[in-house]
């Protein structure tokens, strides 16, 4: 098989899925595995280079791990019984919303954004209840204050370990990288001004709390398990300064660890149950989508679209900047940001060398505008669709419009904010 029949083979499967996960997404894990193996099959990458090179297992072992735990988080309680004291210590219904929104973006540094909001709803809907306040406003923010943290850490959502493994950057990085102030710095920037946004999007609930039924936890040992997690990931760097294993290795020994405690110490769930419980496609859908990207890498088209952004912005890095940020935060809107992200993080970092600009400028610029541009549409993230699926059996129905009512100007906020903060301390 010619080069270029390679060539046009992986784009066409590249382009078939990435419009397979627009019209299916609950089959993306299917589409991203069939994918991978058309590759295969049709010999435009080799099964031993696709499964040992392209799949990035450090990643794959940070993010499966993390997800055990996160798991393990929600199941000891821990998370509602915070979120309840806090509740019952605002004097009233708008003081309790920004809170729980606040939690939720808290939460969502370590844990799973849907599992977040699955944890947090019950109580919001509880205080909706009592308050007799509609839900829906309250609900889409904590869905989209859930997606906004979960990019400040590299344990907080798929497209930070991504670009953790890319730039080899260890979990301090995120907050100090290269002498200068990181990604996490930016996004709380992000995330107090969206707060502003929600503050006067509540306005109008100034109704008395009552007092919230505080759960017991089953047992705080689940968050010293992630706390032995984030102090071993603060010094990978020391152990893995190429981030080739550590990472993985370490959080898979801390979650089998965990699971062992489950097994013998407490009885929440079977083992069995718990397992079925885990996000296996959000992890079969990543491997599947490190082998598309990575033939699409090696079959030079990435190479291509580099060449065309910094053709089109000319030797402008802040009309690049801007670019890449608005076209990150526009496709994020309504696909996954997952395989956006690992094909633009090559496409990014040629832009940076063609210009010879600051690599970490771009980068950030576009992981933030890749993860929060998902909170513009109902569609754009998973917590965005589980809030408005927990809405709709409460019976309120959450239309493209009023959800975009939240969703914009928390969105444009966030971004510009956080943003200004990357430019500000990363370009030249």
């Amino acid at each position: 098989m010619g080069c270029m029949s390679k060539e046009r083979i992986t784009i066409l499967v590249f382009a078939l899925c990435y419009a397979l996960f627009v019209v299916f997404p609950n089959r993306r894990s299917w589409v991203a595995c069939g994918g991978s193996l058309l590759l295969v099959m049709s010999g435009a990458i080799g099964w031993r280079d696709a499964v040992l090179e392209k799949i990035n297992w450090n990643v794959m072992g940070l993010f499966f791990g993390t997800l055990i735990l996160a798991e393990l988080f929600m199941l000891s309680r821990a998370p509602a019984v915070m979120s309840e004291w806090l509740v019952d210590r605002m004097r009233a219904a708008r003081g309790a919303m920004l809170v729980l929104c606040v939690l939720s973006g808290a939460i969502s540094v370590f844990v799973e954004n849907v599992a977040v909001v699955l944890l947090v709803s019950p109580v919001a809907m509880s205080l909706a209840e009592k308050l007799k306040i509609n839900p829906v406003r309250l609900l889409i923010g904590i869905a989209v204050s859930s997606n906004l943290q979960g990019t400040a850490t590299m344990i907080g959502d798929p497209p930070s370990m991504i670009l953790a493994g890319h730039l080899k950057m260890s979990f301090l990085d995120f907050f100090v990288y290269q002498g200068r102030l990181g990604i996490f710095f930016a996004v709380e920037i992000g995330a107090v001004v969206s707060l502003m946004a929600l503050w006067f999007l509540f306005r109008a609930h100034r109704e008395p709390i009552s007092v919230v039924p505080v759960e017991k936890a089953r047992s705080w040992a689940p968050s010293w398990f992630l706390a032995l997690l984030i102090v071993g990931l603060s010094f990978a760097s020391l152990a893995d300064p190429n981030f080739a294993w550590f990472a993985g290795v370490f959080t898979m020994i801390v979650a089998v660890v965990a699971l062992v405690w489950l097994r013998f110490r407490f009885h929440w769930q079977p083992i069995r149950q718990f397992g079925r419980a885990l996000d296996w496609d959000t992890t079969f859908f990543l491997a599947g989508v490190f082998v598309l990207v990575g033939g699409l890498s090696d079959s030079g088209w990435l190479d291509r679209l580099a060449g065309a952004i910094a053709a089109g912005v000319g030797a402008s890095l802040p009309l690049a900047f801007v670019a890449i940020v608005a076209l990150a935060v526009a496709v994020s809107a309504f696909v996954d940001n997952v395989p956006f992200l690992l094909a633009m993080i090559p496409v990014a970092e040629k832009v940076a060398e063609q210009m010879d600009a600051p690599m970490p400028v771009l980068m950030f610029g576009l992981l933030i505008g890749a993860c929060l541009g998902g909170n513009l549409t109902p569609i754009g993230a998973s917590a965005n669709v589980v809030a408005i699926g927990l809405l709709r059996k409460r019976g309120f129905t959450v239309g493209f419009r009023e959800f975009f009512g939240v969703g914009f100007p928390f969105t444009i906020v966030a971004v510009t904010a956080a943003c200004l903060f990357v430019w500000i301390v990363w370009a030249p």
